[in-house]
């Protein structure tokens, strides 16, 4: 198998009675355990590994599945834990407009009263007067919305 011979995975006994850990016990997510078996089965340390495709066949996998673990495995140093887990992100997830001030700013324009013509403020409406005021930035109504429902605020 190419990509045993380009990334040969050799445990410590350490890290396989880890990983038989994970595999018997069932508190861990499929993912990880299925990663784990595929660990387990590459595993070049004990002897002989099979070919790919009864690995493949004998865990349930497609032999895809046992290069990007391989890979993985070859990626991270032969780390069994950053291995088998997931992926920390490259990117923080983007953070909300809506800070607390934005927050605060928008409560107090929901409380002051509505504009001339208006008997009170509606949704839209309050998306309008946000745009045209420039310290908070555009949101939609569906958000103005979640923020006022978030503290309980009724529009009357």
């Amino acid at each position: 198998m190419a990509s045993q011979k380009k990334r040969p995975v050799t445990l410590t006994a350490a890290d396989r009675q880890a990983l038989a850990g994970v595999v018997t016990t069932g508190v861990h997510p499929a993912s990880m355990i299925r990663r784990a078996r595929v660990l387990l089965a590459l595993d070049t340390s004990v002897g002989e590994v099979d070919p790919k495709e009864v690995i493949a066949r004998r865990i349930g996998v497609s032999g895809e599945t046992l290069r990007l673990v391989a890979r993985r495995f070859a990626e991270t140093g032969g780390d069994v834990r950053a291995t088998i887990g997931r992926k920390q992100r490259e990117h923080p997830p983007v953070p909300s407009p809506v800070t607390g001030e934005v927050e605060a700013r928008l409560i107090a324009l929901a409380c002051s009263a509505p504009p001339a013509g208006h008997a009170r403020w509606s949704l839209r409406l309050l998306e309008k007067h946000v745009a045209l005021t420039s310290d908070i930035p555009d949101l939609d109504h569906s958000a103005i919305g979640r923020v006022l429902k978030k503290r309980s605020f009724v529009l009357i």
